[in-house]
């Protein structure tokens, strides 16, 4: 392992956070899909959320620029269980969807445990996913065209709440709690290795300061 590629794996892990999340009910275009990964990567999220579509999706690997490897996807089976996961590891549900009560996505408190709740971009969310929705937001906007490319608008939300915790100083210091941080520093580090670990049963040894195995 180079130290200087180690170190940026765990400056980057410090920044993840664990309570600012997707969930993405199904989005069939799989250049979509692998867009909203790399906004995800991009602000720090450390899992995002799917319940996918009917013929399922592959993801581009170009498109989403190997954010796999960086970030967890969980899949659900439907939207009324995602969002029943997503409360119980209590996030409030924010469906991005435009209507006459819906707030200004700027106007919100994105420094809570908030996750976005986005649809296909030709049917949008489901009736039962926006009622499931804790709160709803939409995008101003002073066109003709009522709604934005589905990844462009999740990846503006995504940056406003980076907007918001960068101001408070929610990136500064890690949030993931210790044992999980050591343990996705060694799946970052090694995934190899740790996938054989993982098939064994076997702990995940410590790593040096400079990211080397320690015996």
């Amino acid at each position: 392992m180079n130290p200087e590629r180690f170190r940026r794996i765990r400056e980057t892990l410090a920044r993840r956070q664990p309570d600012l999340t997707v969930l993405m009910e199904s989005v069939n275009k799989t250049h979509n899909f692998s867009a909203i990964l790399r906004s995800c990567d991009a602000v720090g999220v450390l899992e995002a959320h799917g319940v996918m579509p009917e013929k399922g999706i592959d993801l581009h690997h170009h498109t989403s620029a190997g954010t796999t490897r960086w970030m967890g996807v969980r899949v659900h089976e439907d939207v009324r269980s995602a969002i029943g996961h997503l409360h119980g590891e209590g996030f409030t549900v924010v469906a991005a969807h435009p209507s006459d009560r819906t707030r200004d996505f700027r106007g919100i408190d994105l420094t809570r445990p908030i996750a976005f709740m986005v649809g296909a971009e030709l049917f949008g969310l489901s009736e039962e996913g926006i009622s499931l929705a804790d709160e709803t937001v939409m995008i101003p906007m002073a066109g003709m065209v009522r709604s934005l490319n589905v990844s462009v608008a999740t990846a503006l939300l995504l940056f406003e709440a980076f907007r918001q915790r960068d101001a408070k100083g929610m990136y500064e210091e890690a949030r993931i709690p210790a044992g999980e941080f050591k343990r996705l520093l060694f799946e970052w580090s090694y995934p190899e290795i740790a996938q054989v670990l993982r098939k064994k049963g076997q702990p995940f040894p410590a790593l040096s300061d400079q990211g080397e195995i320690l015996p």
